[in-house]
């Protein structure tokens, strides 16, 4: 971060176009996959593995996905569920190099033997029965970015490495 010098989103924003992986996020260490937020109740319920995690960002539309593949446990004889998750966003930039996302929607299409059902989306949550720290928007800084490798530090510590995928 420090050798990258300052980011200017405003003049570089073409940068983060793509689909980038996450290689490294200190959110994992606390149990969830936002810092201090909720995250799922990986172990409580089902069994939850997460997979790789991956950010896809289109600079025209405005869209940010956060994308998640997942395997739940099922009880036996069944064969765990292989699913990939689409967190829809859209984001704008505040300042030069701040980005705020807003939640729009999750999408969930299966993989392996159910691969040829459907996406679905989850119904939202309503805004009252949410908790007032899960408002539907975050925000972070980008404190590098180049042409493959991006740091970004979230708007409650936590610090994600990705790499354009």
């Amino acid at each position: 971060e420090a050798a990258g010098g300052l980011v200017d989103l405003s003049a570089d924003l073409d940068k983060l176009q793509g689909r980038w992986r996450l290689i490294y996020s200190s959110a994992f260490s606390s149990r969830t996959l936002g810092g201090s937020r909720p995250g799922p109740p990986t172990g409580r319920l089902l069994p939850i593995t997460l997979g790789q995690v991956f950010q896809r960002i289109d600079i025209l539309s405005k869209d940010f996905d956060n994308i998640v593949e997942v395997q739940l446990g099922a009880p036996w004889p069944f064969p765990p569920l292989d699913a990939t998750a689409t967190l829809a966003h859209k984001f704008e930039l505040i300042g030069s190099s701040k980005i705020k996302i807003t939640f729009e929607k999750t999408t969930v299409k299966t993989a392996g033997n159910l691969s040829q059902l459907p996406p679905f989306e989850l119904p939202r949550i309503p805004d009252s029965f949410r908790p007032p720290s899960n408002t539907g928007s975050g925000e972070f800084e980008v404190t590098y970015l180049d042409t493959d490798t991006r740091v970004t530090r979230g708007d409650r510590g936590e610090l994600r490495v990705f790499v354009i995928s």
